[in-house]
C-alpha cells in the first residue's frame, strides 16, 4: 500500500540539517592542499648534506688535533714525570719542548681549517647559496 503523495509538501528528506546543539562551534573548512613543488626542498639537498658533515669534520679534526696534543702533554707530565725531565740539549727538556710545540702545533690546526674550508668547502657553500637565492626569487 502506497500513501498518495501531495505535491505542494515537501518531501521528508529535504528539511535541512541542524547540529545536535546549537552552541557547538562550526567546523572549519579544510585547508588547501599543499602546493607541488618542482624542485626539492633545499634542506634536503645532498649537497647540503655534504657540507654540513664536511664542516663537522673539519671541525672535530681541528678541535682534537689541539686538545689531543695538549691532552698528551697533561698526560706525560702527571703519569711520566722523569721522561719530561730529561734533557735534550743543554738545559732544553721534553717537557718545555713539548710545551713550546703547542702553539705551532694549533696554529697548524687553525691553518689546516682555512686551507681546506677555503678550498674544499667554501666554494661548494657559495653555489649552495646562489641556489637558495634563485629558490627564494622563484616563489
Amino acid at each position: 500500500m502506497r500513501l498518495p503523495r501531495h505535491p505542494h509538501l515537501p518531501p521528508h528528506d529535504s528539511s535541512p540539517s541542524y547540529p545536535t546543539y546549537p552552541w557547538q562551534p562550526v567546523a572549519p573548512p579544510p585547508p588547501p592542499p599543499p602546493r607541488p613543488r618542482r624542485h626539492p626542498a633545499l634542506g634536503r639537498h645532498s649537497d647540503l648534506r655534504f657540507l654540513r658533515s664536511a664542516y663537522r669534520w673539519q671541525r672535530r679534526v681541528a678541535t682534537l688535533t689541539a686538545l689531543g696534543y695538549f691532552t698528551l702533554f697533561l698526560v706525560l707530565s702527571a703519569y711520566a714525570p722523569s721522561l719530561m725531565t730529561d734533557t735534550v740539549t743543554g738545559g732544553l727538556s721534553v717537557g718545555l719542548l713539548l710545551g713550546l710545540c703547542q702553539l705551532p702545533v694549533t696554529l697548524l690546526a687553525i691553518a689546516l681549517y682555512e686551507f681546506t674550508a677555503r678550498r674544499l668547502l667554501d666554494p661548494l657553500a657559495q653555489r649552495l647559496r646562489k641556489l637558495a637565492e634563485l629558490e627564494a626569487n622563484r616563489s
